[in-house]
């Protein structure tokens, strides 16, 4: 059984990714393919404000490319932020708010604890901050130019302050359309489609009408959360699942299960 992951691959201390591990041991052949590029921005006025932990109440990551602009600004020779023991202690003393554990985990390389990376999506994150105990100080959130504002509505309207930096944009990645039509000349038309964004639908998509034809219809479309769910519900394309968690266990118990739900009928 073929699918098909619309995201880049990321090993985990296993030299695999844990996406395809996951579906490995279900029985499921997956393919990544990136349909996303990243360009960093802002990086000397990030690294200015991660000087200056006495101004925060603590950070936000909602998405693992803060993490890494934050690990640039931190890890480059900078004169203003250079990731000194004492920088990351006075940090550490503060909350670091997370989504998902693929985030977590790249913030714990920063020697950093994190809170929230259960929560799955940023309105739960948003309530999750809320239940706590309300910061005097602003809470530094470095994130892409695509973010959505659920969360810093959400937060505003508890009344708890918030400093948000674009530090990333998303284009769409250089090789997607021949990596697609790579794909489909060697595999054919997959049993399944995974997207991990509502960009990567949009950026991908045309493509994959284009190859698919007719036997598009013949695809289980997955979604990695319910952004990306209502985003290929707008697109009038049927969502065979939607994973309860952004994990790879969760994504893969969808996926096996609408694949056998579908050979059912």
């Amino acid at each position: 059984m073929q699918v098909l992951l619309l995201k880049d691959p990321k090993e985990d201390e296993c030299g695999q990714d844990p996406y395809v591990r996951e579906l490995d041991s279900c029985g499921v052949s997956a393919t990544l393919i990136p349909v996303l590029s990243f360009e960093f921005l802002s990086l000397a006025s990030l690294s200015e404000k991660l000087s200056q932990p006495e101004n925060y109440g603590g950070l936000i990551f909602t998405s693992p490319r803060a993490v890494e602009a934050t690990k640039l600004c931190l890890e480059k020779d900078s004169k203003v932020a250079v990731w000194t023991e004492t920088l990351r202690e006075q940090w550490k003393a503060k909350p670091v708010y997370v989504v998902g554990n693929a985030t977590a985990s790249l913030v714990h390389r920063l020697g950093l604890d994190t809170a929230g990376e259960a929560c799955g999506n940023a309105e739960r994150l948003a309530e999750f901050i809320c239940a706590r105990k309300l910061p005097t100080l602003p809470l530094l959130f470095p994130c892409g130019n695509l973010k959505r504002e659920v969360l810093p509505k959400a937060l505003r309207n508890q009344g708890v302050p918030l400093e948000s930096l674009t530090v990333y944009r998303t284009v769409p990645h250089p090789a997607i359309r021949s990596s697609l039509h790579n794909y489909y000349a060697q595999q054919g038309v997959p049993a399944s489609i995974t997207f991990f964004s509502p960009s990567g639908l949009s950026y991908s998509l045309e493509y994959i009408r284009e190859l698919s034809g007719e036997h598009i219809e013949q695809i289980q479309f997955v979604a990695i959360g319910p952004t990306t769910a209502q985003a290929l519900a707008a697109e009038g394309l049927p969502v065979s699942c939607t994973a309860e968690s952004p994990t790879p266990q969760s994504l893969a118990t969808g996926i096996c299960s609408a694949l056998q739900a579908h050979g059912a009928r």
